[in-house]
């Protein structure tokens, strides 16, 4: 069981301790620490408290978190796109409406499942639900993901992602017509307080990040992107293309309602690169976007 301690400061008292929690950690949800508060795994001052308790300056808190439950995570053949693989890593090309790693009440059709059918050797880093997964990309989101196939490797590859030394670029369809050429985004990202499974741009329990944009092509209402990723927080190219006004073609959660007719955001994560953490060489992979963003470009193309 893992346990966590903190002490509640001036700036954090007054509110009830599940929303006070919440901002302290993008994993936690409200809902999940309530489960933990009625649980009695919250202790506040050594006591358990009810799920309304407000939280005072100096409590001191204590949460010990449960092992996760093990689900059977089934390996199922698939059809994978597999750009690159070796002993040590794998690049895979994810198509649009797949999950990368399977949660509670969803765990069958996810790239996991299907890697586990491919190849029995996957780091245990991340735990059973996400086995070999180093970063993800949305279920909606198309393209390359590199996997470890040991913890050794996984460690490597985390910590190039941590020294911002992958390399990882997007093309995106997004609203408006951006008039300059290149711009970079630099602005935190954290928990949206009136939505928690949104993120949002906010100065407050966010974490610094950084995108880079070129525009590749304009079109009437809309423009083409290629947004290079400095940091990798959740949603972070969907958040700050909407931050500076230009948010992502048919981005249901992100995007205006009337936008194009696509089930999801058009975003494809083209290029990947990194150190191979073994020979050390650093290798690099593109992977075309899929056939419906071709066609929406077409399309867009013939109405300009």
């Amino acid at each position: 069981m893992n346990k966590q301690q903190f002490t509640i400061e001036e700036q954090q008292a007054g509110d009830r301790l599940d929303k006070t929690l919440s901002t302290l950690n993008d994993e936690w949800s409200r809902t999940q620490i309530q489960i933990w508060i009625k649980d009695g795994n919250v202790k506040v001052n050594g006591a358990s408290v009810k799920t309304n308790y407000k939280a005072a300056t100096g409590d001191e808190v204590v949460i010990e978190i449960p092992e996760p439950e093990a689900l059977d995570v089934v390996p199922e053949e698939m059809d994978l796109d597999i750009y690159y693989e070796d002993s040590d890593v794998l690049v895979v090309n994810k198509p649009k409406g797949m999950v990368v790693h399977p949660a509670p009440g969803h765990t069958t059709g996810t790239l996991v499942n299907g890697l586990m059918a491919h190849c029995k050797d996957l780091s245990g880093i991340n735990g059973v639900m996400r086995p070999g997964i180093v970063h993800r990309i949305d279920k909606d989101t198309s393209g390359l993901l590199m996997v470890a196939k040991n913890d050794l490797a996984h460690e490597n590859l985390v910590q190039q992602l941590v020294d911002k030394t992958v390399k990882r670029k997007y093309k995106a369809i997004v609203h408006g017509n951006i008039p300059h050429d290149y711009g970079t985004i630099d602005a935190p990202i954290g928990r949206d307080k009136k939505d928690r499974q949104s993120m949002t741009v906010t100065e407050e329990n966010s974490k610094n990040a950084v995108t880079h944009f070129q525009v590749l092509e304009r079109f009437n209402d809309f423009t083409y992107v290629e947004c290079q990723l400095e940091t990798g927080r959740t949603h972070q190219i969907r958040v700050h293309m909407k931050y500076i006004g230009y948010p992502l073609a048919g981005d249901p959660k992100y995007g205006p309602r009337k936008t194009l007719d696509l089930d999801g955001q058009a975003l494809h994560a083209g290029i990947l690169g990194f150190t191979h953490p073994r020979t050390k060489e650093f290798i690099e992979f593109e992977a075309p976007v899929p056939a419906y963003f071709d066609e929406l470009l077409d399309k867009l193309r013939n109405n300009r």
